[in-house]
């Protein structure tokens, strides 16, 4: 049998419940989107620099999301 490799020792593989409420569900979409927004607010000029290094001159929308504007 072959060691781990370092990658599956540095990532923690997880399921999403197929039992939640719908309420549940919104609340972790919410947490998420919560999440999103603190990153950006904290890291946002490092992350343009590293999206400008990965994907070129693509346009981000960085923008908080409109909650009235969602997809689901």
């Amino acid at each position: 049998m072959s060691p781990p490799s370092t990658r599956s020792l540095l990532t923690i593989p997880f399921a999403i419940p197929a039992y939640w409420t719908p309420e549940q569900a919104l609340a972790v979409v919410e947490l998420l989107e919560d999440l999103r927004g603190l990153i950006w607010s904290h890291y946002g000029a490092q992350l343009h620099e590293e999206y400008r290094e990965q994907y070129g001159s693509l346009q981000l929308d960085t923008s908080p999301d409109d909650p009235d504007d969602r997809s689901f």
